[in-house]
């Protein structure tokens, strides 16, 4: 019975092709992946961040008693709790009109199921496809992100106060 030797720089040359295949994993499996988690993370942390500032605008519209000031309360108080995401994306919404994206605050009108009551809607949104966090995933989460990503809330008015 012969054993066949295995010449002395092969184990070597082996051990080289293990780091070079770990080096490709790693490069092409796992960071595209973790990529990707990161960004999907950041996109939950965006609608949640905008369900808190349509939330807390309507909130906020239900304080004051005169239409123009209940309206700039609601967008003064989205804005503060979306600022994060307006310093991110450079934006600096005027509060004064609350009329465009990235906040919009209607005007008091009868609310949708409730005509004889009055209702402030408070929507907010984010362009991600304008400013993703990670470069290139635009258009990597373009077929799920169409639209800039949004949020409403609705307040119902006093009876008492217009």
């Amino acid at each position: 019975m012969t054993t066949a030797r295995i010449p002395p720089g092969s184990r070597r040359r082996q051990g080289g092709i293990a780091t070079l295949e770990f080096a490709l994993m790693l490069m092409f499996g796992l960071l595209p992946l973790l990529l990707i988690t990161y960004s999907g993370v950041m996109l939950m942390a965006v609608q949640q961040t905008l369900s808190m500032a349509s939330a807390e605008g309507a909130r906020a519209s239900l304080r004051y008693a005169a239409p123009d000031q209940r309206r700039l309360a609601a967008c003064v108080a989205a804005r503060r709790s979306m600022q994060w995401l307006l310093a991110y994306a450079g934006q600096n919404p005027d509060c004064a009109t609350s009329a465009a994206p990235p906040i919009i605050v209607s005007a008091p009108a009868p609310c949708a199921d409730l005509p004889s009551a009055q209702c402030i809607q408070v929507r907010v949104s984010y362009d991600y496809r304008a400013n993703p966090f990670l470069p290139g995933t635009g258009t990597v989460y373009g077929w799920v992100v169409s639209r800039p990503i949004t949020s409403t809330a609705v307040a119902q008015l006093d009876q008492g106060s217009n």
